[in-house]
């Protein structure tokens, strides 16, 4: 019995490397495909150990769109980049952060409120100055100027209604119908709190009205008829407190003392020589003076009383005063813009 055919000696199947292709043109295994189960393949004659299955991660929820960054507002200038509002923040909170900017920030703001409030205060004292000033020249008909007290601050007093000092200056033309008078006037404790009666109350007021010779005689013969052709010069007399009146060329004299009655002027006449005696009798000149002197002072405002007169060497100082004055509620146009 033959033997079947086969391989050359040498060449079994066996022998072959692996991995090379059958010569005989055998088709190649192919691999054992992996099962579907997720376990592992175990070799035949190996005992099979149960797995545990993973389970699978729950699918993510996608992620909310984020919102673009609005860049800021400034443009940015040439050759840089623009600044956002997420990189200015970091700087603010910084200079939040910064004792010394807060400081800064500190003074800035305060001096800025403090330079607020002295212009105003500048502006209201000037407009009060000038109210004042206006009722005065209405008054005394003549220029003057007004100031308030420095303290306390204007806007307070304007504010509370009281007001602790002013004074005020004519500016020496005339005083009414006093030619070349000078007023002086000092008033404090002015309560603007009104009553029914009264727009308010004036605590004290005091005026020093100054009178030179030259004026005394400017209006001696303006407003005394029955002197005014024979007065030519005016002297004043210190040492007695006498006014002397002279005539042209010495023809004739009148010496009258000023003095203070029932609050008021008044001119008394002293002694007549020359032609005055003869042609002013002291019966008929008296009360010419009389009538003269309450001239002076009856518009005289608030119910201001003379305290008293002095004769200078240059002329006659007389002082007035009024305490606790109410102010009357009256249609005078002097007092209408305060």
């Amino acid at each position: 019995m033959s033997n079947p055919s086969g391989p050359p000696h040498g060449e079994s199947p066996w022998a072959r490397p692996t991995g090379q292709p059958d010569p005989h043109g055998s088709a190649p295994q192919r691999p054992p495909e992996p099962s579907a189960s997720p376990t592992r393949q175990m070799p035949a004659g190996t005992r099979e150990e149960p797995t545990t299955q993973i389970p699978a991660a729950p699918p993510q929820a996608p992620r909310p769109p984020q919102e673009p960054v609005a860049p800021s507002a400034q443009p940015a200038a040439a050759g840089e980049a623009p600044t956002t509002a997420i990189e200015t923040a970091p700087r603010s909170a910084s200079i939040l952060r910064d004792p010394l900017a807060l400081v800064l920030i500190l003074v800035t703001v305060i001096a800025l409120a403090l330079a607020g409030l002295i212009g105003a205060e500048l502006i209201a004292r000037r407009i009060g100055d000038s109210k004042v000033a206006k009722a005065t020249e209405c008054v005394v008909n003549d220029k003057a100027s007004a100031s308030f007290g420095v303290t306390p601050p204007f806007l307070w007093q304007h504010i509370t209604g009281n007001y602790t000092n002013i004074s005020i200056r004519t500016a020496g033309n005339q005083v009414k119908d006093a030619k070349q008078m000078t007023a002086e006037i000092n008033i404090s404790d002015v309560d603007l709190h009104g009553t029914a009666d009264s727009k308010g109350t004036i605590g004290s007021l005091q005026a020093t009205l100054t009178w030179p010779a030259a004026g005394i005689k400017e209006t001696v013969q303006n407003m005394v008829p029955v002197l005014g052709n024979l007065v030519s010069d005016l002297k004043t007399n210190p040492q007695d407190g006498t006014v002397e009146l002279k005539g042209a060329f010495g023809l004739a004299s009148v010496v009258v003392k000023p003095e203070v009655v029932d609050g008021g002027l008044s001119l008394r006449v002293q002694k007549l020589t020359g032609l005055g005696a003869l042609t002013l009798p002291r019966e008929s000149l008296q009360p010419e003076l009389d009538r003269f002197a309450k001239e002076l002072t009856k518009r005289y405002p608030l119910g201001l009383r003379a305290d008293g007169i002095e004769v200078t060497d240059t002329g006659v100082v007389a002082r007035f005063s009024t305490r606790n004055a109410p102010i009357p509620r009256s249609d005078d146009p002097c007092f209408a813009n305060l």
